[in-house]
């Protein structure tokens, strides 16, 4: 372990808006004069911001807590799993401090009392970036706008751990994307757990960016930010019917013609059981409607199979539901019990090997779906953003591509690029799930 005293090893586990509490912990700690370094031996004491959404990732933020403290011995946990510190002292009495999500100013306490800040650090010498430590690479950014969530939703436990929707002030959002956008951000990915919601718990109240009123709700949200002129993708966003006036913005190429939406299921009784907002006839129309408008559009959604009382008639509703709204990005998660979920009580609960039946028949559907609209892409001409370039060649993203969940576009043998560089190529071949594109002529236009 370092001799010096102001080292902190960082583990961030879990989803996106986890990514983004541990950007704003490491922030406030660089501002304190704290080094933010990679490895266990060269750490004075290691954060490990946890997951407690499902048991597999609850597992995995334990194993990370065991490692980092058979690795280094000074482990401070914070994070979804940390709302329950009992469980993690339990197995691991080793540990420092546990504090629960976005308890921003108990992490850095902690990390301050058990590794004093320095004392000869200087704010004005030892300058933080305007937009803060990020963890993603420079050219595409999470933009969180709220916490937690008015739903609930049987299967989820996220309003215990993070409470009912606060959503942040549109100012601060907005100064937040435009300090970003300054710092080479070409694409923002907005993200929380209900993005539609956004501004509901304030009565959309008006804010001030640069000098003009803007209100708190997701409309004028997304018409502001399409302003910054980059790449604009809406995840988590539930079918309301307001999520209909954005869509116009999406055809005329204001923000990205994508939306995340969890349908979670196509029965209408499991949507029932699951306590979902939605329901699935709605959602098919408005699916409908939107490619009507912006017959562009990319539609991600994620789905659970093996829900609490799913039948074989339930199941095969949730086909045809698939079947007809011809999604283009798919995930789908076998059900499993989570600490304190009001599912755990229902009946009927579905054997492990029927999970994995109708999870295998529900994923070859939808690789069949997948595949004959990537086939439909052979041809024409995309715009890519480059995320990697080596000897071989360079990889981006489509408008239809988020990071990390969905395809990527392989530009084999073109190395002159740099990551955040954006480009025309014309699709020459696909898979299931990825795109191979290169110079060539533009496609015949259709007489």
């Amino acid at each position: 372990m370092s001799n010096s005293t102001h080292k902190v090893g960082f583990v961030s586990l879990g989803c996106p808006k986890a990514l983004v509490d541990s950007e704003r912990i490491l922030t406030q700690l660089k501002i304190d004069g704290y080094d933010i370094v990679p490895s266990y031996e060269d750490a004075d004491v290691v954060v490990v911001n946890t997951c407690g959404f499902i048991d597999s990732a609850k597992q995995e933020s334990l194993d990370a807590i065991g490692e980092a403290l058979n690795e280094n011995g000074k482990v401070i946990v914070t994070g979804c799993m940390g709302k329950d510190s009992e469980e993690i002292t339990k197995i691991h009495p080793g540990v420092l401090a546990v504090s629960g999500p976005q308890a921003y100013e108990e992490v850095v306490g902690a990390v301050h009392e058990f590794v004093p800040a320095p004392t000869n650090h200087n704010p004005l010498i030892d300058l933080v970036p305007p937009q803060g430590v990020k963890l993603t690479p420079r050219h595409y950014a999470y933009l969180k706008i709220s916490e937690g969530c008015n739903h609930s939703c049987s299967f989820c436990i996220i309003p215990d751990l993070r409470g009912k929707l606060v959503s942040r002030p549109i100012g601060d959002v907005l100064e937040e994307a435009e300090r970003l956008v300054k710092a080479g951000v070409r694409e923002l990915l907005v993200i929380s757990q209900d993005t539609s919601a956004y501004g509901v718990d304030t009565k959309y109240r008006t804010g001030f960016w640069n000098g003009r009123p803007v209100k708190a709700r997701m409309q004028e949200l997304c018409e502001t930010l399409a302003e910054f002129g980059i790449w604009v993708r809406l995840h988590y966003v539930y079918p309301y019917p307001h999520v209909d006036n954005v869509i116009p913005l999406m055809a005329e190429g204001k923000l990205l013609p994508y939306l995340d939406i969890p349908f979670q299921h196509g029965s209408p009784s499991i949507l029932k059981a699951m306590k979902r907002p939605a329901a699935a006839e709605k959602s098919l129309e408005r699916i409908a409607a939107w490619r009507a408008i912006c017959p562009d559009i990319t539609l991600r959604s994620t789905f659970i199979v093996g829900f609490p009382g799913e039948t074989d008639d339930d199941f095969e509703v949730l086909l045809d539901f698939l079947d007809e709204a011809q999604l283009d990005r798919v995930g789908c998660f076998q059900y499993s019990p989570v600490d304190g979920a009001r599912a755990n009580d229902l009946p009927n609960h579905v054997p492990e090997a029927l999970k994995q039946e109708r999870w295998d028949r529900f994923m070859a559907l939808q690789q069949q779906i997948s595949t004959a609209k990537l086939q439909a892409k052979i041809g024409k001409t995309i715009e890519i953003l480059i995320d990697t370039v080596d000897e071989e060649g360079a990889v981006g993203r489509s408008t239809a591509d988020a990071p990390e969940i969905d395809g990527k576009v392989y530009l084999d043998g073109v190395v002159d690029l740099q990551p955040g560089d954006f480009v025309e190529a014309v699709v020459e071949s696909a898979d299931e799930y990825d795109l191979w594109a290169g110079p060539g002529p533009e496609p015949a236009k259709p007489e």
